[in-house]
């Protein structure tokens, strides 16, 4: 008996910090410690430390809570082979890009096949825009009541079913109301980046989500490649229905596509919550985490009232702004870049709008081969962006990351005072855009993270449809102001920036570091720290 006492003593004991919630009693939970008593032998437990943001080692990734949060297993399974697959199918859906790209194609050609005047192109693109604004809100909302994995589907299924009926629009008036339609499943493509997020650990979250965003990119550049092949043989009417391929592939995948575990628990679905978290923990050769998976289900999920709660309400006013910012200079900058380059340099802009404005709104001009490789080339400074973004964000945080995006754009644009010459421009226009491209970016990583699940997917919804009301009225800014004065008009989107800058300083939560929050009913408290992190208390 003596001799087993001894053997007891020199095995290791391993102690646990508890990261979820537990039903143990209020003595455990003080302290969240738990000693081994072997027949009135007290043996010492021997603490194992963490780095930050380490996952939990395969043989401690049973720890001996008996209850665990989603959280806690997302970041003890850790980024393996199911994330991967993921990053892909969600990737095709968001490079539904390539709907918005072929707005720049599609206008010239119809202009001059259909010998359409200048104010029925801009409507041809507006009312993609209005789609999108519209139906931004009502996706976020579906995804929070239904889940993200149903309204991501419904919405690009109908994307995908508008987009290739657009090929066959006979009229001006029908392919007006189909592509109205496409913008309006183009509106709920966004919320991929909420279901995505939700199965990312920590550590990883911020890269990935801007990975994903490389998809957008890739797919504005295969646009312009497709344009070229497809248009001088084909014609834009095998352009519209061949931009479809990628939804038609993630139509094809999306059968392997789970849904969100944070939303089963949060809808009360607590099996089948579980039964995603095995899944990921099969596919990752990972560990799930020993006991019962703690559920905090609540029914009143995507009202827009949880957004304007004390604890949402400035962070939901300033996000929209922010968002509004975003989009607003993209785009302005977008169509600003297409005038400076036909001018060849700002002070030269004001007497070629007067040129332009003397010829027929019906004067016909095709896209060129230099266009496409201009569009193809202004297309790939989102790289940079992404590259910056990527590096940044997790040194120095999300919102300093949008500030810093919108200072270098307010930046650029007001060097765009002097004279410069077209390399300069080029220069000067390129930094601009891959820096915009970067601080939409952060916002797209920001925003899941800093709103809970039961409210997420709205709360993306609805900073996307405040985005789409900036492209609505940047071409006022850009295109019609622009004819009174170039520098005015450089004026409202540097100013416009600026004050973004200072919006993203003031958000009252940083989110680099931080969990994700399940319910709108709790604080940020400790279900929002991650493993890695060592706030007290």
């Amino acid at each position: 008996m003596e001799e087993d006492l001894f053997q007891l003593r020199q095995l290791p004991v391993v102690k646990f910090r508890r990261t979820g919630e537990s039903s143990r009693s209020e003595e455990d939970g003080i302290s969240g410690e738990h000693e081994v008593q072997i027949e009135g032998v007290r043996t010492e437990l021997e603490p194992v430390e963490l780095e930050d943001g380490a996952a939990v080692p395969k043989e401690f990734a049973n720890p001996t809570d008996d209850t665990f949060m989603v959280e806690d297993a997302v970041e003890a399974i850790g980024f393996g082979k199911f994330q991967w697959k993921l990053s892909v199918i969600t990737g095709l859906a968001w490079a539904n890009a390539m709907e918005m790209m072929i707005l720049s194609i599609l206008a010239p050609q119809l202009h001059c096949e259909w010998r359409l005047p200048s104010w029925q192109v801009a409507l041809l693109t507006s009312v993609v825009f209005v789609g999108m604004m519209s139906s931004s809100t009502l996706w976020g909302n579906i995804s929070d009541q239904y889940g993200r994995k149903t309204g991501l589907k419904i919405s690009v299924l109908w994307t995908l079913y508008y987009g290739i009926l657009s090929g066959f629009a006979p009229i001006y008036s029908w392919i007006l109301v189909l592509r109205g339609l496409v913008g309006f499943g183009i509106g709920g493509v966004p919320q991929s980046v909420t279901l995505y997020a939700e199965f990312l650990p920590m550590k990883a979250r911020a890269k990935c989500i801007l990975l994903i965003e490389v998809f957008w990119a890739v797919g504005t550049v295969f646009e312009v490649l497709l344009a070229v092949l497809v248009m001088p043989t084909l014609g834009w009417r095998w352009l519209l229905v061949l931009s479809a391929l990628p939804l038609l592939l993630f139509a094809g995948l999306c059968f392997w596509l789970p849904e969100s575990a944070r939303y089963d628990v949060l809808s009360g679905n607590q099996d089948k919550a579980l039964a995603t978290l095995k899944r990921i923990a099969l596919e990752n050769g990972a560990p799930m985490p020993l006991g019962k998976l703690v559920i905090s289900r609540q029914e009143d999920r995507g009202k827009m009232r949880d957004l304007f709660t004390p604890h949402f309400r400035w962070t939901t006013l300033l996000l929209w702004f922010i968002w509004f910012s975003n989009a607003f200079s993209y785009y302005g900058l977008v169509l600003l870049t297409t005038e400076f380059f036909q001018a060849g340099d700002v002070c030269s802009i004001s007497s070629r709008r007067q040129e332009v404005k003397a010829k027929c709104s019906l004067t016909c001009e095709y896209l060129t081969e230099e266009d496409y490789t201009d569009l193809l080339w202004t297309t790939l400074s989102e790289f940079p962006g992404v590259l910056v973004t990527l590096w940044i964000i997790d040194r120095i945080g999300r919102k300093k990351t949008m500030a810093l995006s919108f200072l270098v754009f307010s930046f650029c644009s007001l060097l765009l005072f002097l004279c410069v010459g077209r390399n300069v421009l080029t220069v000067l226009l390129f930094i601009a855009r891959a820096f915009i491209s970067g601080g939409f970016q952060a916002a797209y990583v920001y925003t899941p993270e800093v709103y809970p699940t039961a409210t997420r997917a709205l709360g993306l919804g609805t900073c996307s449809g405040m985005a789409r009301v900036g492209a609505l009225i940047t071409p006022f800014i850009a295109q019609v102001l622009l004819e009174s004065s170039v520098y005015l008009t450089l004026v409202v989107y540097s100013g416009c920036c600026l004050l973004a800058a200072l919006a993203s300083c003031f958000l009252p939560i940083e989110t680099k570091g931080r969990g994700l929050q399940e319910s709108s009913h709790k604080e940020w408290g400790q279900e929002m720290v991650g493993r890695g992190s060592h706030s007290p208390g």
